[in-house]
């Protein structure tokens, strides 16, 4: 027994009939409905059978969608312009749908290399019953599904809906054709709007295999008004976006070609523009300065404001500075510690006589610092009265690690802007002599002294020593903001070293995060042998 179809592009003298075998057409990635017309490509040699057996037979197959993997990757492979056509495994029955399409072919193309080119019409909704062989391809017992044809109220308020949404995705789509809006509200028929809406929505073969498999189409349209609203929003937040983008693009464009234009006529009048040629090299100095990521955004932010600043502003000056502080830190410029202990010990004698206890102290130091390299420990303070050594042991320390050395002087500093820096907002505003001290060693990891901590004062501007509690925290001090950069700069890196005349004079916080090492002053024996 043979089932006739007549599908509606077709001649209506042209009936076709569906046999109750076809052979069986893997279908990758795609989904294929009656009345639409789709190219395939074949490759396989068992698939190029399987077309020329059709082709001298009656021009119908079976076409079924595999099944997704576990990934959700259907897998096959397919030609330019056609539907994909799975070339292995076809024989795995278990692979496939249960419901597909009858697709008759209507044009043949054979290439030089032997793959074929098919152009086939789906014309029927089939479910395999069972399958008769496998070899060369497969073969199946098929049911031709016949479709309900309602036309009550609530199925045509569907059938409106879904094809005022789908035009409006036409409307905003680049890849969809204008043709497609005349075509869906012309179709007066619910499944076969249905299938062509759900054919052209870009959506997954899980869902346009549901829309093949629900056979009344008044369900079929209750499923797709809630895809095609989906699919409405997204194009319409992508459309959206885009606009937003294209604004943005064309504003960057026409501001680079009006400065453009301005610099032709500065060069017509011969006007040498001299803050054209700084801008050009502080802009050339912030794409080679090695810079973190969000320091390089705030140069570059700042960098903007400069070039809509009139030179003659005083913002304009502080701006520049501002940058050229951040050019010149040493972010990520690290020097390489040598710890080198018997050279360690060899710089310190010949430095210094005596002082075995100290020295062996800071030996002792180093060793530990160089089996644990990212050791944070605590800060060495050298207590001693004036002129016995304590500011070149700090120097003997950093020639012997390869470090670079800062001195910074704390005695009678009182406010705390020495060390966080002023804000911006203040004329004349500086970094902190921290910060100052990193900028001038040139690395972020240099032995910074705080000589005489013991003399730190305080009065209305402010208390140092409060400002020193973080710098010399280990847990802390990676993430230093002097008040002028409002950056954070890693201090972590830095060794500290201080020295004090007077241990009870040092601030009892501080004395927490240091260990003391006590300079007993020289003796007349000693003082012989230095002299």
């Amino acid at each position: 027994m043979t089932t006739r179809i007549s599908p509606k592009p077709i001649d209506a003298d042209d009936a076709l009939e569906i046999p109750p075998e076809l052979a069986v057409l893997p279908v990758s990635d795609a989904v294929i409905f009656p009345y639409m017309m789709v190219p395939l490509v074949l490759s396989d040699s068992d698939l190029l059978q399987l077309a020329d057996d059709v082709l001298a037979d009656n021009r119908v197959l079976g076409a079924f969608t595999q099944l997704p993997d576990d990934d959700g990757d259907d897998g096959g492979e397919g030609g330019e312009g056609g539907e994909g056509v799975d070339d292995e495994d076809e024989d795995d029955e278990t692979a496939l749908y249960e419901v597909g399409t009858a697709v008759v072919i209507q044009k043949m193309l054979r290439f030089p290399d032997g793959n074929m080119r098919l152009l086939g019409q789906g014309i029927a909704r089939i479910r395999r019953k069972r399958t008769l062989r496998t070899e060369p391809y497969m073969v199946s017992e098929i049911e031709v599904l016949e479709e309900p044809e309602p036309a009550d109220a609530r199925t045509m308020a569907y059938m409106r809906g879904v094809a005022n949404n789908f035009v409006k995705i036409v409307d905003a789509s680049e890849n969809l054709s204008d043709e497609l809006k005349i075509v869906a509200m012309n179709l007066d028929e619910p499944g076969r709007l249905a299938d062509m809406v759900a054919t052209n929505l870009d959506i997954s073969v899980v869902e346009k295999q549901q829309v093949l498999e629900t056979l009344d189409p008044r369900k079929r349209l209750e499923i797709l008004s809630k895809t095609v609203l989906r699919e409405l929003e997204m194009v319409e937040l992508g459309e959206k976006l885009q606009s937003r983008v294209r604004k943005e693009i064309d504003k960057e464009q026409r501001e680079y070609y009006l400065r453009q234009q301005l610099k032709a006529i500065q060069r017509e009048l011969g006007d040498t523009d001299q803050n054209s040629v700084e801008l050009d090299e502080l802009r050339e100095k912030i794409e080679t300065a090695d810079l973190p990521e969000n320091v390089r955004e705030v140069a570059e932010r700042e960098y903007d404001r400069l070039t809509r600043m009139n030179p003659g502003a005083s913002e304009y000056t502080v701006s520049k500075t501002y940058v050229d502080w951040i050019l010149e830190l040493p972010w990520l410029e690290s020097s390489v510690d040598n710890l080198n202990l018997r050279k360690a010990e060899k710089i310190l004698e010949r430095d210094h006589y005596g002082l075995e206890d100290v020295k062996e102290r800071i030996l002792e130091f180093l060793a530990v610092k160089k089996l644990k390299q990212e050791m944070r420990g605590p800060i060495l303070c050298l207590v001693g009265p004036p002129g016995v050594g304590k500011t070149s042991l700090g120097k003997s320390i950093a020639e012997a690690m390869g470090r670079q050395f800062y001195r910074l002087s704390l005695g009678g500093m009182r406010d705390e802007a020495e060390i966080r820096g002023h804000r911006r907002t203040y004329v004349g505003a500086m970094p902190g002599r921290l910060i100052h001290g990193v900028k001038t060693a040139g690395t972020n990891n240099p032995l910074i002294m705080l000589d005489e901590i013991d003399k730190l004062g305080q009065d209305f501007r402010g208390d140092p020593a409060s400002a020193l509690l973080e710098v010399l925290d280990p847990a802390q001090n990676n993430n230093f903001t002097d008040h002028y950069l409002n950056l954070q700069f890693d201090l972590s890196n830095v060794m500290f070293i201080c020295t004090a005349n007077i241990k009870q004079d040092i601030p009892l916080p501080l004395i927490d995060r240091m260990e003391i090492i006590n300079l007993s002053g020289y003796s007349e024996f000693e003082k012989e042998k230095i002299a």
